[in-house]
């Protein structure tokens, strides 16, 4: 989502989150959005073994409550003001750095964390007028690909794998309009909460299929 690889620098400017800001910055210039005086700033953090770290603040330890208003919280998230498409990849850059990564022996570059970049859009007095949340989830771990990893590997692949499940949990839930969505069942599903709930919501999901016969059997 981030961009091309080459070897092993990325090309942001090529991604999602460049094509997502490059429209943002566009609408806010139209006549449509102009008169509103939006203010843009972005955050940027990763889920890493059930715990968020924030990567535009040296990946200090952060902290997810749920307010009286049942509204999930990133407590002291940093956010960084941006005013065009260049600084907003130059945040991307930055937090890229941090982010977790390792090798398997299915993937050199493997992202051992689920990363959340959000670019939000406010008021000029601070009240919130709209967030995209753009989320690059950790891969799928299986035992095929992890079965010749340390042991600190398996359990990060264990991890990432509980968090996915949940979230399989979560859409489950609410594609059969259940009535409690185990929002609560990872760090990653709760604080994709309002990601998926409210009447403004607007989700969508992107997966990248591969071929090879061996990983067919992957659901």
């Amino acid at each position: 989502m981030g961009g091309d690889f080459t070897g092993k620098d990325q090309n942001f400017s090529a991604g999602i989150y460049a094509m997502a800001a490059k429209d943002i910055f566009d609408l806010l210039r139209s006549q449509q959005y102009s008169q509103l005086d939006l203010k843009v700033s972005c955050s940027f953090f990763e889920i890493y073994g059930g715990k968020v770290f924030d990567l535009l603040a040296k990946r200090a330890k952060r902290r997810v409550l749920e307010d009286g208003n049942n509204v999930v919280n990133v407590v002291d998230l940093k956010e960084t003001p941006v005013l065009s498409v260049a600084s907003v990849l130059n945040a991307i850059k930055d937090g890229s750095a941090v982010r977790t990564s390792g090798q398997t022996s299915a993937n050199a570059h493997s992202s051992r964390s689920h990363a959340v970049f959000q670019i939000i859009l406010r008021s000029a007095r601070g009240k919130l007028h709209g967030k995209f949340s753009l989320i690059d989830l950790a891969g799928n771990e299986r035992g095929a690909d992890t079965s010749s990893a340390n042991r600190a590997t398996r359990l990060e692949g264990a991890e990432i794998n509980k968090s996915l499940l949940s979230l399989k949990e979560c859409i489950r839930a609410m594609s059969t309009n259940a009535g409690h969505i185990p929002f609560r069942a990872s760090k990653l599903t709760q604080v994709l909460r309002d990601s998926f709930i409210g009447d403004k919501a607007r989700t969508c999901m992107i997966a990248t299929l591969h071929p090879d016969k061996t990983v067919w059997n992957v659901h």
